[in-house]
């Protein structure tokens, strides 16, 4: 269980949180609203800086906030941030208006969000993807705030298997935005897939760009499609990876670019969302994505926010895994007719393998 890497990272992420809360004096985006309600509820979202039109993780998190409030007929709020000193303004601004239910999009907000939690108890809040325990006692530090969790590399180890037989030149690769453990999640997932894929097959598929043992690896600073991301995908094809892996909201865009101008069969992984139908573009490259259910999640979390009485919040932490379709991997799509006609049947067997215990994926989030 890699947990000194996740306590090192969350550390530096509350450090980060905190300066955004010595920063909140910047204004804040302002935020958005829906008009008619039939109920009172109010359930309002705070995003990242990646935005809300990321065609990843902030999408996913709006438009399962807006399925949930259409199905009980309320409105809702939304409040964009563009850098992390907009996380405490925005999530400042959500509770001048009001709201019951504030959910915060990623860890980069657990500060802001912890510290909103504390100072307004009567304030129901949930964030995606960070377990709101910033002294690392296995408890959520604030009782109004529910965490909203995806063991990943479980889903991630079916892709990684899934690349490994279909790669080409032996070698595949990944990279994150931040070194944080909601991404490496993915890679050390990704990299125990091809390990398993090498075992099984007794083949010697190479992962470059993260090595699990020793947590070090390539990872972009951020979660923008730039430059940046853009080289560190090129510096995976220089080494010989035919299939990439991006991890970390839009940069798999600036991988994608970098493959096009490669004009090299190079596979794409998508990561969140299926990115095929979400970004279009780049739809000849993506061999899957690996999934995870944050506007299901979202959408239940949030229904049920609205059902519970006043001081009867369950902040019982959500984990979507295997098991509850809380995560997954796309279908293969364009690469159909492209895998090896046994893979499919390959990857069920081993996905009811994690299911039933028999087959453990490493995680922070499965206790092993």
């Amino acid at each position: 269980m890699r947990i000194t890497t996740r306590k090192a990272a969350l550390s530096g992420l509350a450090l980060v949180g905190a300066v955004s809360l010595l920063a909140g004096c910047a204004a804040a985006p302002k935020a958005d609203t829906t008009t008619a309600a039939t109920t009172k509820f109010l359930p309002c979202m705070v995003s990242d800086a990646g935005g809300f039109d990321d065609k990843s993780f902030n999408q996913l998190g709006l438009e399962g906030l807006q399925s949930a409030a259409k199905s009980l007929g309320a409105s809702y709020k939304k409040a964009e941030s563009n850098a992390d000193t907009d996380y405490a303004p925005n999530i400042d601004s959500m509770v001048a208006a009001n709201c019951n239910l504030i959910i915060t999009v990623g860890f980069n907000l657990s500060a802001a969000t912890l510290a909103a939690a504390k100072a307004n108890p009567d304030i129901q809040f949930a964030i995606i993807d960070d377990a709101a325990d910033a002294n690392f006692d296995g408890k959520v530090d604030e009782p109004n705030i529910k965490p909203i969790l995806f063991d990943t590399a479980q889903a991630a180890f079916l892709a990684g298997y899934a690349s490994a037989s279909y790669s080409k030149s032996g070698i595949v690769g990944t990279f994150g935005g931040m070194q944080f453990p909601t991404v490496t999640i993915f890679m050390d997932g990704f990299a125990d897939g091809v390990a398993q894929f090498n075992k099984d097959k007794s083949k010697d598929v190479k992962v470059v760009g993260w090595d699990v043992t020793s947590q070090k690896g390539s990872f972009t600073g951020g979660f923008d499609a730039n430059d940046t991301a853009k080289s560190t995908a090129q510096n995976l094809i220089d080494q010989g990876a035919d299939v990439i892996f991006p991890v970390g909201g839009p940069i798999f865009q600036s991988a994608g670019a970098a493959i096009t101008d490669s004009k090299k069969d190079i596979a794409l992984l998508g990561a969140d969302a299926d990115v095929y139908n979400t970004f279009p573009q780049y739809d000849k490259l993506y061999l899957t994505s690996v999934l995870k259910g944050i506007d299901p999640a979202t959408q239940a979390v949030v229904k049920a926010s609205a059902k519970q009485a006043k001081g009867s919040f369950d902040n019982v932490a959500y984990v979507g895994n295997l098991k509850n379709d809380g995560v997954g991997i796309a279908p293969f799509h364009d690469f159909e007719s492209k895998v090896d006609s046994g893979l499919q049947g390959e990857l069920d067997k081993l996905k009811a393998d994690i299911i039933s215990g028999k087959l453990t994926v490493k995680s922070y989030l499965s206790g092993s």
